[in-house]
């Protein structure tokens, strides 16, 4: 296994997609995950990582879409989860380029 450090930001950075693309956030770090995780030395873990930050974070969305009616609070609970879906890719991408533990907060582990 090589390191490559750079291709763990990308990989953190990627989830940005999603402000472009509607899926693109989702789909490029699961295929970058999926054909380099044997490769690249921590691609595992934080592919794991993202890939469990991402299904909780639809999770939560699909939370809130009910929660509009109640009182407007599905439209806060949007709000939050998009900061958090700006904020800690960028972090995480942070980290990962000083070698530091990457730490998704609010992720359920579905992915082991």
């Amino acid at each position: 296994m090589k390191e490559d450090k750079q291709l763990l930001v990308l990989t953190h950075l990627s989830q940005l997609l999603d402000f472009v693309t509607v899926i693109g956030g989702f789909v490029v770090p699961l295929i970058l995950w999926l054909t380099k995780k044997d490769e690249i030395f921590g691609m595992d873990a934080h592919g794991k990582a993202i890939l469990n930050f991402r299904i909780s974070m639809f999770i939560y969305i699909l939370i809130c879409i009910p929660l509009i009616f109640l009182f407007g609070l599905g439209i806060l609970g949007f709000i939050v989860i998009g900061i958090f879906y700006l904020i800690f890719p960028i972090i995480n991408a942070i980290k990962a380029s000083n070698n530091e533990p990457i730490n998704y907060p609010f992720s359920i582990t579905f992915i082991k």
